[in-house]
């Protein structure tokens, strides 16, 4: 499905944007795992971030437009090659779900348009695969699995079990938080692979159980670490001792599985929407958009909204909407995001930001709708995320 929702201010914008108007697509799962994380929450978030521009001083037009990928490679791939030979699409925005993220980034890679990898997890992006127009906003495997991995073991928790997607996501956050692990003598004791949308974790979760593992890591998002988390809450694995960590976990997914199967659960986020009046300020205009009936944005979809407003900033800039022009500029962004706090973006396209490590609330401690973190950590931007050093990108000299 495809919908053209916004157009702002008719003005005639520089000869230098394509057709006199900037079209952003909103790729993403609306119908399946990640519709509550993203869906037509980013898709709203966009558009606030298109309002909040305002045409940049220069009567810029923006439009944003929206499909759903279905969690496959090759109905992203028709969408967006759609998008940039006939809709003439200028950026391409969200993409969660790491094998179409990466079929998106080779596509548009030295083409005019921008990747805007704001939910895609992968940190080949920006690594080896890493690419001239593609950004990565929010979060990726790096330091999903080591900042994960250092946090909680920095807690006691030397032994793991995990269960995981057998996906690029779950395949590359195991590894990541693995090698860490194993690195600061830690143990592995067993992992468990599940397809993408496993409705029964039983047997899983009875193998991490008799593992006697410290701390099970769910190296899964959505619906699958909904599922898990409800049935391990039903075993009672965390009154039996063991810790419960989830790798890409977001504030939709602990209220659609409530405290009580939640409470005690340690995940790590980039934002937080009761973080601090910029933070409560953005999550109140989101919650009365249409649709939203009240809910919170997660971090995706706060990572959609920086992600688009950075984006035309820097078109106004430029005077352009060609990534050849566009993501240099955004390269040159150095200062505090509202949503994320201080912000580099880094030559290899990767945006580094604190990280946060929380507690899920019990029942009792929640004062209010969606009071549901406690604060266990901060990690700083130049700890959360890989060295540029070390990521292997050829664009770094």
């Amino acid at each position: 499905m495809l919908a053209m929702a916004l157009g702002l201010c008719s003005a005639p914008a520089s000869a230098e944007i394509s057709e006199n108007v900037v079209r952003i697509g909103v790729l993403n799962d609306i119908s399946g795992i990640f519709q509550d994380t993203n869906g037509m929450g980013s898709v709203e978030a966009a558009r606030m971030a298109a309002e909040d521009f305002g045409g940049g001083g220069k009567g810029i037009k923006v439009d944003i437009v929206y499909a759903d990928h279905q969690n496959k490679a090759d109905i992203g791939s028709a969408i967006v090659r759609k998008w940039l030979d006939v809709d003439h699409v200028d950026a391409v925005v969200d993409v969660p779900n790491s094998a179409v993220g990466l079929t998106i980034n080779e596509l548009l890679r030295d083409s005019r348009m921008t990747f805007l990898a704001s939910s895609t997890a992968s940190s080949d992006l920006t690594g080896k695969a890493c690419s001239p127009n593609t950004i990565q906003w929010v979060n990726d495997a790096w330091a999903t699995g080591n900042t994960t991995a250092a946090a909680m073991m920095g807690r006691g928790g030397k032994d793991w079990y995990f269960i995981t997607v057998n996906y690029a996501l779950g395949q590359g956050i195991e590894a990541e938080a693995s090698n860490y692990i194993e690195k600061h003598g830690g143990k592995v004791l067993g992992s468990a692979k599940h397809p993408l949308g496993t409705s029964d974790f039983a047997s899983f979760l009875l193998q991490a159980q008799a593992s006697k593992a410290k701390v099970i890591g769910l190296a899964n998002a959505g619906g699958d670490t909904i599922n898990a988390v409800k049935q391990a809450a039903e075993f009672g694995i965390q009154q039996g001792g063991q810790t419960l960590v989830a790798f890409l976990l977001f504030i939709n997914d602990i209220h659609g599985m409530g405290l009580k199967a939640a409470q005690g659960l340690q995940l790590l986020e980039a934002f937080y929407w009761d973080m601090n009046d910029d933070t409560r300020a953005f999550a109140k205009r989101f919650a009365a958009r249409p649709g939203m009936n009240g809910k919170m944005p997660s971090g995706n979809q706060a990572g959609v909204y920086a992600a688009t407003l950075a984006y035309l900033n820097a078109v106004a800039a430029t005077g352009s909407d060609d990534a050849k022009l566009v993501v240099p500029q955004m390269k040159t962004f150095k200062g505090k995001d509202k949503l994320f706090g201080d912000t580099v973006i880094r030559q290899d396209g990767r945006v580094v930001h604190p990280m946060y490590l929380f507690e899920v609330k019990k029942p009792e401690e929640s004062k209010y709708a969606y009071d549901y973190y406690r604060l266990i950590a901060t990690i700083p931007a130049n700890q959360a995320f890989r060295p540029i050093a070390d990521g292997g990108c050829p664009l770094v000299k």
